[in-house]
């Protein structure tokens, strides 16, 4: 188990890009707050340790990344809210989006997974292929198409 002080650093290190990798996934503040806790416990019981900096933030981009897909398949029967959190979300995403930010969140999860850590996080193709456990070829492809798909939805070049 790890120590407060390795909880504390990694949390203001990480915190931010945690949160916005869960708002990117889930669209939602309240499930974004649950996921990030359950990364966070998880970083608490992991027993292994890590090689670099970069290492440990790649586990934590990989861990969201599978918290968010494990958080959504269990809600996955959830269909509605009550109006006083979609009322409140609305006003968040008003806060925190454009129509970029807006059009990315739209797009199928492959692409917007390597859009975000190319573009948000400024990972290199190559880097996200280690990340993401797949071929550099793969990445430049969803870029590529991603890419394709946000200058259709934008009506113009991006990017």
């Amino acid at each position: 188990m790890k120590s407060t002080a390795d909880v504390n650093r990694v949390v203001e290190e990480y915190a931010d890009m945690v949160r916005r990798i869960c708002f990117v996934h889930l669209k939602n503040s309240h499930d974004t707050e649950d996921v990030f806790q359950n990364v966070y416990l998880k970083y608490l019981l992991y027993e292994g340790s890590f090689a670099s900096g970069e290492h440990e933030k790649a586990w934590f981009i990989r861990v969201t990344i599978n918290a968010c897909t494990d958080w959504l398949r269990k809600l996955s029967h959830r269909k509605c809210l009550p109006l006083e959190i979609i009322a409140e979300e609305s006003e968040i995403q008003d806060s925190f989006s454009d129509d970029i930010l807006e059009a990315v969140l739209q797009l199928p999860e492959k692409y917007r997974n390597v859009i975000y850590l190319f573009y948000y996080e400024e990972y290199t193709a190559v880097e996200i292929a280690k990340i993401l456990g797949r071929k550099e070829n793969t990445i430049y492809t969803w870029l590529s198409r991603g890419k394709e798909i946000l200058r259709r939805q934008l009506g113009g070049e991006w990017a």
